[in-house]
C-alpha cells in the first residue's frame, strides 16, 4: 500500500475541484481537474475540458498513484462545470425555480384528482404518492419509481397525459 492509499477520505477531499498533476508508476503523468476520489480504491477521476465543450474523463488507479501535486484552485465556474458533468440532461434544462414550479403544479394536479401526495427528502424535492411511488425532479414519467409495476405504469401514464395537456 502506497502513501496515497493510506490517506483518509478527508485528506482526499482537499483535492476535489482542483487542477492536479498525478505522477503514477512507470513515469506516467496525468493532468486534470479532480472530479472525485474513490474512498475504497483511492482511484482518482480526472476531467479535462477540451475544445467544442467536450470533456475527457480519466481514471488513475489508486495503487498506481505515487504523487499528487495541486496546480490550481478551481473557481466557482469550474466547480459548477464539474458538478454538472454527469447530471441527467433533463435536470440541466430547468432552473431551481422552474423545478419548484413543476413540482408544485404536479402536486396540485395530483391532489385535485384525489391522489394522496407528500414531499420527501431533506429539501422536499421528491414527491411520494400513497407511500408506494416516488417522483424525482424534473417530475416526468421517467423519474417515477415503485416496486409495484402496475401502479408505476398507471401513474406514468397519468403524468404523461398531464404533461401533454400542459403544452
Amino acid at each position: 500500500m502506497n502513501d496515497w492509499q493510506r490517506k483518509s477520505p478527508l485528506d482526499w477531499e482537499t483535492y476535489v475541484n482542483k487542477m492536479v498533476k498525478v505522477a503514477a508508476i512507470e513515469k506516467h503523468e496525468y493532468e486534470g481537474w479532480v472530479l472525485t476520489i474513490d474512498p475504497v480504491s483511492a482511484s482518482i477521476v480526472l476531467a479535462t475540458f477540451l475544445e467544442n465543450e467536450k470533456v475527457s474523463i480519466s481514471v488513475v488507479l489508486g495503487h498506481a498513484v505515487q504523487e499528487v501535486e495541486i496546480l490550481k484552485e478551481g473557481d466557482h465556474e469550474t466547480k459548477q462545470r464539474l458538478s454538472c458533468l454527469f447530471a441527467p440532461e433533463e435536470s440541466k434544462a430547468y432552473t431551481p425555480e422552474e423545478l419548484e414550479k413543476r413540482k408544485n403544479d404536479l402536486k396540485t394536479w395530483l391532489e385535485t384528482n384525489h391522489i394522496p401526495v407528500t414531499e420527501q427528502g431533506e429539501l422536499g424535492r421528491t414527491l411520494c404518492m400513497a407511500g408506494v411511488l416516488t417522483i424525482d425532479p424534473p417530475y416526468g414519467p421517467e423519474e417515477c419509481s415503485s416496486s409495484n409495476e402496475i401502479i408505476l405504469s398507471r401513474v406514468q401514464g397519468l403524468i404523461q397525459g398531464y404533461l401533454e395537456n400542459q403544452q
